[in-house]
């Protein structure tokens, strides 16, 4: 019985050092993985986060431009609001703001020509073209109304269904049965001056305009009738 008993006193022993072992150990662990976890916070911390996008900074450029800069006012020719008066400027309010921040950096590095927007572009960081296509994107959109009445049924069949024959597709298959586009993909065409469609459809098919090598493989393939009675029926579009 004695022995016994002793047997069970050091059971008991060695269970009590087993157990302030296993806390020991656990608090020193605890503090070690506390110590590495702060440097790991501050490293997180010290990366730079991505700018938000900021729509009112963007107005501000539309609107005023930077004369410190450098950077001209948008509304100057596509109009308040980016609702632009003549064909001549696209209407650019309620594009999907990647889309028209995109072609502002194409400008910029010149895979899209045209001397006035290179120009205007060549100030503007990136930053700034996100502001700007953010602030286009919250406008409301400029509806236009098809003028020429006897090319709508050419358009249309254009537009909605292609031209089989010579292989170009329906430009609703992108661009939507609207013309509201696909946002980041395809621009909203719904509303647009058709002299200016007009433009850009001739300027991929003469090779003028190359930053979208499907645009100029389907406008290689369109007539100047083509051309004008789908760019007339956009316009109509909302």
């Amino acid at each position: 019985m004695r022995q016994t008993s002793q047997i069970s006193k050091l059971t008991s022993l060695r269970a009590g050092f087993a157990a302030l072992s296993i806390f020991a150990l656990i608090g020193f662990s605890g503090t070690v993985f506390a110590a590495d976890a702060a440097p790991a916070a501050e490293a997180k911390a010290a990366v730079p986060g991505k700018p938000k996008v900021d729509a009112a900074a963007g107005e501000a450029l539309y609107s005023n431009g930077d004369p410190s800069r450098g950077v001209t006012a948008c509304l100057t020719c596509h109009g308040p609001k980016g609702q632009s008066a003549v064909g001549t400027w696209p209407k650019l309010s309620a594009q999907h703001a990647a889309y028209t921040a995109k072609q502002l950096k194409n400008f910029k590095e010149g895979t899209r020509a045209n001397p006035v927007m290179m120009g205007m572009a060549a100030t503007l960081t990136e930053q700034d073209m996100q502001n700007i296509g953010a602030y286009l994107a919250k406008q409301p959109l400029s509806q236009g109304v098809a003028q020429n009445k006897n090319t709508i049924e050419l358009g249309q069949s254009i537009y909605r269904g292609g031209i089989a024959a010579k292989g170009v597709p329906a430009c609703a298959a992108c661009h939507s049965p609207t013309g509201a586009g696909i946002p980041a993909q395809y621009p909203l065409l719904g509303g647009q001056w058709a002299d200016y469609t007009n433009a850009q459809l001739l300027a991929f098919r003469e090779g003028v305009r190359k930053n979208s090598s499907q645009m100029t493989t389907i406008a290689t393939k369109l007539s100047d009738q083509e051309m004008k009675a789908v760019s007339d029926y956009i316009a109509g579009l909302h």
